[in-house]
C-alpha cells in the first residue's frame, strides 16, 4: 500500500526457542498471604501443616452399633447368640456415661467416642434388642474391630503438608481436621492485561466506523483466573508512544504483562519500540501458526509478553506459552491435559517451517478441523481441542491417527 511502512520481522525462532528463554526470564512467586481456609483450594500452600492434636482426637465407633468387650462375643452365631445388657447410649458430640464391663455393652453411632473398657463393635445387623434392654449378639468381633483409634488418620505434632503443595479439596480438608481456620499461601501473580489498537472497543459500547470489540482482554483474563493468576483488565491503550509508555509504566506494579496487539509489522505497531526502549526484547517472532508475531521481553524484572492481536493468534499463543510460565510463577503444577487419539477425518495442509496448531472439532470419533483464521475468535470457540503438526510435516493425510489436546 502507497506510504505505508512496513518493518519486516528479524528471524523467527523455533517455538521450543521460545519456551526455553521464557522459562529461563521467569522466577516464582515469594509473596505469602494468609487465606482463610474456605478460599483456600486452589492455592499453593506457603509453610507446612503441623498438626497440633490427633486426628480423631479420640478413639471412636466406625459403626452404629453396640460397643462391647470383644471376648464377650467369642462364638457368638445366629443359633447361639450372646446376651449382653445395654448400660448407655452415646451419640456423637457426646462423651459416654459409663465404662463396659463383662457381660454390659453401649448402644453407639458411628463416630461416637468409645465408652472405657470396650475394645470392639458389633454392627446393629448383627444384634437384636430386648424390651428389657438385653442385647443378643449374632456375630462375634475381634478387638479394634469396626473402632477408629485416636490420632489413626494425623498424629499429634504430623507434618500433615508441605510447603509448596497445590491445595485441592481433599488438601483443604487436611488443614480443616487439624482446625486450622487460614492458611499461608503464595500469592496469586497479578496479570496486567491490556489490549492496544485505535480500532478497540468496549463490549457494552456501540463501534465506530473501522472499530471492533476488545475480544483479548476477556479471552486472557478467563485463561488467567484458570490457572492461577489474578487478572487485572487495563482500558485499552491507542497506537501511540506515549498513550503506549503510560500504558506499560502503568502496568509496572503487576508481576506479569500481557499486552496484545502491535507486535506485528505494520507502521502503527509501536509496541516493540516502547518495550525496547523501557526494557529488554528478548525475542520478536516464533515459527508457529497462528501466532507468529508474538514478542517477548523483561521490563524492571517483569516478564513482558507481546501476544498477536488477532484473536485466535493471541488464545493458542496464550494456552501455550502464557498458561505454563504462568503456572510455575504461581508455583502451581504442569496443567495436565487431557488428550484422545482419532483419526483425522479429512487431509491437511501445514506451512513448511512452522510449527502449527490447529483446532479441531471431534464428530463421530473424529478430529475434523474447525481452524477459520487467526482473526476468527471462533476458531477456537467451537472447538474441541487441538492437534499439532510439527515444522517438518507439510501435510496429514485422512486417516492418519492425531492426538488432540483438549480445551
Amino acid at each position: 500500500m502507497t506510504g505505508t511502512r512496513m518493518r519486516p520481522f528479524g528471524q523467527t525462532i523455533p517455538l521450543e526457542d521460545a519456551r526455553r528463554i521464557i522459562s529461563d526470564a521467569i522466577r516464582p512467586v515469594t509473596r505469602l498471604e494468609l487465606v482463610p481456609l474456605d478460599e483456600a483450594g486452589g492455592r499453593v500452600l506457603a509453610t507446612d501443616l503441623v498438626a497440633p492434636h490427633d486426628v480423631p482426637p479420640f478413639t471412636r465407633a466406625g459403626m452404629d452399633g453396640y460397643a462391647v468387650r470383644a471376648s464377650d462375643t467369642a462364638g457368638a452365631s445366629r443359633t447361639a447368640p450372646r446376651t449382653l445388657r445395654a448400660i448407655d447410649q452415646v451419640f456423637t458430640g457426646q462423651m459416654p456415661g459409663r465404662a463396659v464391663t463383662a457381660g454390659t455393652c453401649s448402644e453407639i453411632a458411628t463416630g461416637a467416642p468409645m465408652p472405657e473398657g470396650a475394645d470392639a463393635v458389633v454392627m446393629v445387623e448383627d444384634t437384636m434388642r430386648e424390651a428389657d434392654g438385653t442385647v443378643r449378639i449374632f456375630a462375634g468381633v475381634e478387638p479394634r474391630q469396626h473402632v477408629g483409634r485416636q490420632g489413626a488418620d494425623i498424629a499429634a505434632g504430623s507434618t500433615v503438608l508441605r510447603a509448596g503443595t497445590h491445595l485441592n479439596a481433599s488438601r483443604v480438608g487436611a488443614a480443616a481436621a487439624i482446625g486450622l481456620p487460614e492458611l499461608n499461601a503464595y500469592v496469586r501473580p497479578r496479570v496486567a492485561i491490556l489490549s492496544t489498537g485505535n480500532e478497540i472497543a468496549e463490549p457494552g459500547h456501540p463501534l465506530e466506523p473501522g472499530q471492533i470489540h476488545d475480544i483479548n482482554r476477556y479471552t486472557l483474563s478467563a485463561l488467567v483466573t484458570a490457572h492461577g493468576g489474578q487478572p487485572e483488565a487495563r482500558r485499552a491503550a491507542a497506537d501511540d508512544l506515549d498513550a503506549l509508555r503510560r500504558a506499560l509504566d502503568a502496568a509496572l506494579d503487576a508481576d506479569i504483562l500481557v499486552f496484545s496487539g502491535g507486535s506485528s509489522v505494520g507502521e502503527r505497531d509501536l509496541l516493540l519500540d516502547v518495550l525496547a526502549a523501557r526494557g529488554q526484547v528478548l525475542f520478536h517472532g516464533i515459527s508457529v501458526k497462528p501466532g507468529k508475531p508474538m514478542a517477548f521481553g523483561v521490563v524492571d524484572g517483569k516478564p513482558f509478553f507481546g501476544m498477536p492481536g488477532y484473536p485466535a493468534s493471541c488464545l493458542s499463543n496464550a494456552q501455550v506459552l502464557l498458561v505454563p510460565a504462568l503456572r510455575h510463577i504461581a508455583r502451581l503444577p504442569a496443567d495436565a491435559v487431557r488428550t484422545v487419539t482419532v483419526p483425522l477425518k479429512q487431509r491437511v495442509q501445514s506451512i513448511a517451517g512452522r510449527h502449527q496448531f490447529l483446532s479441531v472439532r471431534l464428530e463421530n470419533g473424529q478430529a475434523v478441523p474447525a481452524f477459520k483464521a487467526s482473526g476468527d475468535i471462533t476458531s477456537l470457540a467451537l472447538a474441541d481441542g487441538y492437534i499439532e503438526i510439527p515444522l517438518d510435516v507439510e501435510a496429514l493425510d485422512a486417516g492418519t491417527p492425531v492426538v488432540v489436546q483438549l480445551l
